[in-house]
């Protein structure tokens, strides 16, 4: 009995080492970075917070911590959340107090819309993940970058929260080929992979903004409100494609989180 009891406090003590290492390596990395980069690093809470606003608070406000003990100003830091209701109130909760938030996984209009009410600093809308599901779930193949889904959805983003007055940034990801980001310029921030940046260095055409602030004023959609949960998650669950991929999301997530644990719980048992 005395043995299986210390091996349950070893055991334990182990996994609270496990999870301070990797929210320390997150930090090390990020800081890394920054010496580079003039602006601002992203970094992740752990997946398997994407239903505990108490958690994922803790574990941004923790992480702020970390940044600041090694010198380096909230400022140049956000806080990746996955865009679920209740990393959305996370969120919320963290921007009143200074803490800067990006919320991943963003794939429905529900959610974008949650997300300017809540105030936070930048989205992420998963252009390439959305054609993805089209392509793999509808008999359409092929599009181009004024029907592809992924392009169209960030449009209708970018213009309603530009037609109202939104300050969250909306920053495009995860592009499978360069017409998804000529479909996108003028949007506030792109990410692009080193491989489509080579692409597009070498493409001379003129590009004009397909997305402006002027525009938006007559293209956007009316004002809705979603700051009740059971609107948004009746919105949201409307749309098959959003479900789909924030839940896949969030478990391919949490299965790397894992592997990066057990690697370190590897490391410290020895």
């Amino acid at each position: 009995k005395q043995w299986y009891q210390r091996r349950v406090a070893i055991t334990a003590g182990t996994d609270e080492q496990v999870v301070d290492v990797t929210d320390k390596l997150f930090v090390a990395f990020g800081t890394e970075i920054l010496k580079i980069v003039p602006g601002r690093v992203s970094t992740e809470v752990d997946a398997r917070l994407s239903f505990d606003v108490e958690g994922s608070v803790a574990k941004g406000r923790k992480l702020i911590g970390l940044y600041e003990a090694a010198g380096i100003s909230r400022d140049r830091v956000l806080i990746k959340l996955s865009t679920t209701w209740e990393g959305i109130q996370a969120a919320k909760i963290l921007e009143a107090e200074g803490i800067h938030c990006n919320m991943t996984l963003l794939f429905s209009f529900a959610q974008a819309v949650a997300c300017g009410e809540a105030g936070v600093t930048l989205i992420s809308p998963f252009v390439g993940r959305i054609y993805d599901w089209f392509v793999k779930n509808t008999e359409q193949k092929t599009y181009t970058e004024d029907n592809d889904p992924g392009v169209v959805s960030v449009k209708k983003i970018y213009n309603y929260y530009k037609k109202h007055g939104y300050q969250t940034i909306v920053m495009g990801a995860s592009f499978r080929n360069t017409s998804q980001i000529t479909g996108l310029t003028g949007c506030d921030y792109l990410t692009i992979s080193p491989k489509l940046l080579e692409v597009l260095k070498h493409d001379t055409k003129p590009m004009d903004a397909k997305l402006t602030k002027d525009a938006a004023q007559t293209l956007g959609d009316d004002k809705i409100c979603l700051t009740q949960e059971k609107d948004y998650r009746y919105l949201h669950n409307s749309d098959a494609m959003a479900v789909e991929k924030l839940a896949e999301g969030i478990r391919k997530f949490a299965v790397d989180q894992v592997k990066l644990e057990d690697k370190i719980r590897s490391l410290l048992l020895g």
